[in-house]
């Protein structure tokens, strides 16, 4: 990800009202935040992350208001500037408060209140001596970036002196979070994408997904980088393994597949060189100048018709070409549902090539998966000799190859899915859970997982029934023919999958306060979102039988009794390799005699 802001990115900005918005930085335009104001965007090219800025004041000479870097002191400086609470004492030494943050109403012999609560405080719009036209008169004015009206405010205040030390600094953070002009740029990545989507647009389109459920799902899955190793036949000719190649069902417009990515190192494109467009110079026309930059104030760049960037040439990249680290995404429509993706610089209707995901994802219809015949982009288009293209217009030949690529990618993409040896599977579909696995199980190598989400758990109590071990020793004990008859009860080959099982989790915010500890009460509702997580196995074909003589000897620790090594165990360590107490594992079932100690008979006579 890149460390500054790059033009045309996407970026979080928190608001004093700890809201979160997010904006895509276009050069040369202007970013509104509502009721805290507007500034250029060319004020943020080329910074940071997680700085947080001031709208100053706009200038009489100038059309736009300047921002000002606000620095770390400056931030905490109310709780740099927090006493701590220490107990009262008395004259003679008693203690009428504890130093936990909890106030009490204590009165004195003389009548003298020692301390105070605000049980007896009344809040009233009328303690307020500013009225509204007068307060959106110093709005309008915007004198101090807000902290003049906050303070005006404050005093105005004619309950002020009833208020205990905690209810003022409630009252003092409201304002502020009110009428301050502040934000705080942040890095669009993919959790604070699934947090800004579940806490102010729509769930429902994510599935209510949550940014833990989002790791857990990567940690099962064990997505990582693989690095170019190479991919190795199996089976037939076209099945391959290796390479990290993954297999997704996502419905939640994308967000799935961009966590994925994030993991695997392929969501953001290649950064470029940034200090040499990004770094300020005092020698140019000036975006900050040296007085600026000593006080904290950063001014926009000069403007110009388009950003000045770097043009590179790049040669075409065919889509969907890669080996290594690759997603392969099934979807149900002509096109995929990728919207989420935009965030991160990539478009499916108009990808860039420079892109990592333009050559490692990887899309196809089940259609093409289950039926590719019937699916027309599969079909080869007519080849026309070299001899007629050259008597067509350019259009018209640009045409015929395109149609000529876009049919070599699909076919390409469909043979390498159909063949198999992917190293996962994870799923997040409102589909039955049950239907997607009979079709994609088979396309998974041995070891692989599977990981299924679903906002609710009864689909994956079902799909976890399925695969339970009750169930499998039933299949296993009956005849092809009864497997056959019970097909009602084994719609999925229970053999398949191994360890099934269900969680789920969730973050509990707390608030952490002398004396006023305790989870967040304001916590939304919803779905609590669950995984179904098993590990793809291949089982054995056939009866596993094992055959041979197994000698009885008394041995003790692999030492006959005359306090020598026994021959027999000798010999088999020297025919094996192996130490005298190493087993061997012949077709699933390991043969060895009562101390766990392979025969040599058996390797010479047993067959299995």
């Amino acid at each position: 990800m890149h460390t500054l802001i790059q033009p045309d990115s996407y970026v979080v900005l928190r608001l004093p009202s700890e809201t979160l918005k997010v904006v895509q930085i276009a050069p040369n335009t202007t970013i509104p935040i509502g009721k805290y104001g507007s500034f250029q965007a060319n004020l943020l090219l080329g910074r940071p992350y997680n700085l947080t800025f001031e709208i100053l004041d706009k200038d009489k000479d100038h059309d736009y208001a300047y921002l000002r870097v606000v620095g770390a002191s400056e931030l905490h400086a109310e709780a740099l500037a927090e006493e701590d609470v220490t107990p009262a004492e008395h004259a003679d030494g008693k203690i009428f408060g504890a130093g936990d943050g909890v106030e009490y109403e204590l009165v004195g012999e003389n009548g003298e209140v020692l301390m105070r609560t605000n049980r007896e405080t009344i809040d009233d719009s009328a303690t307020q001596k500013m009225t509204m036209e007068e307060i959106e008169t110093l709005k309008r004015e915007g004198s101090g970036a807000g902290k003049d009206l906050i303070a005006k405010l404050i005093l105005s205040h004619s309950g002020l002196d009833q208020k205990t030390s905690f209810s003022l600094a409630k009252y003092t953070l409201r304002k502020t979070k009110k009428y301050i002009r502040r934000f705080t740029v942040l890095p669009l990545d993919v959790p604070m994408l699934a947090h800004w989507i579940m806490t102010d647009r729509e769930p429902v389109k994510i599935m209510e997904m949550r940014g833990e459920i989002l790791a857990l799902m990567g940690s099962w899955a064990n997505i990582h980088h693989s690095g170019a190793s190479p991919l190795q036949p199996i089976g037939n000719a076209n099945a391959e393994v290796g390479g990290h190649r993954w297999l997704v069902v996502d419905e939640t417009g994308g967000l799935v597949v961009a966590a994925m990515a994030e993991r695997i190192g392929i969501l953001y494109p290649a950064q470029e060189d940034e200090t040499s467009e990004s770094e300020p110079s005092t020698d140019q026309e000036p975006n900050v100048t040296s007085s600026d930059t000593a006080n904290g104030v950063t001014k926009p760049q000069a403007s110009s018709p388009t950003t000045e960037r770097s043009q590179h040439h790049h040669d075409h990249i065919p889509g969907m070409s890669a080996l290594n680290n690759t997603i392969t995404l099934l979807h149900a429509n002509a096109q995929p549902n990728l919207s989420l993706l935009k965030y991160f610089g990539f478009d499916t209707s108009n990808p860039t090539t420079s892109h990592p995901l333009h050559t490692h994802l990887k899309t196809l219809s089940w259609l093409q998966l289950l039926s590719p015949t019937e699916d027309i982009g599969y079909t080869e288009p007519e080849i026309i000799s070299p001899e007629v293209l050259q008597t067509y217009k350019s259009s018209k030949r640009g045409t015929y190859y395109r149609k000529r690529r876009r049919w070599q990618r699909i076919k390409s993409v469909v043979d390498s899915t159909r063949a198999g040896g992917f190293d996962g599977l994870i799923v997040a579909s409102v589909m039955d859970p049950a239907t997607i696995l009979h079709n994609t199980l088979p396309l998974l190598r041995g070891a692989a997982q599977v990981v299924i989400y679903s906002p609710n758990i009864e689909p994956l109590v079902e799909l976890a029934d399925l695969y339970s071990t009750t169930r499998r020793t039933a299949y296993v004990t009956a005849s092809a023919d009864e497997q056959q008859v019970l097909k009602e009860d084994f719609p999925l080959n229970p053999t398949l999958l191994l360890a099934p099982s269900i969680q789920t989790a969730r973050v509990k915010n707390w608030q952490v306060l002398p004396g006023r500890t305790h989870p967040l009460m304001t916590g939304r509702g919803g779905a609590e979102g669950y995984l179904f997580t098993a590990t793809r196995v291949l089982p054995a074909e056939g009866r596993v039988e094992a055959r041979g003589k197994f000698k009885r000897r008394k041995t003790i620790r692999g030492e006959d009794v005359s306090g020598q090594a026994a021959p027999d165990v000798i010999a088999k360590a020297e025919d094996t390799k192996l130490g005298p107490n190493a087993g061997t594992e012949v077709g699933g079932v390991v043969e060895g005699d009562e101390k766990g100690e392979k025969t040599k008979g058996g390797l010479e006579d047993g067959s299995c």
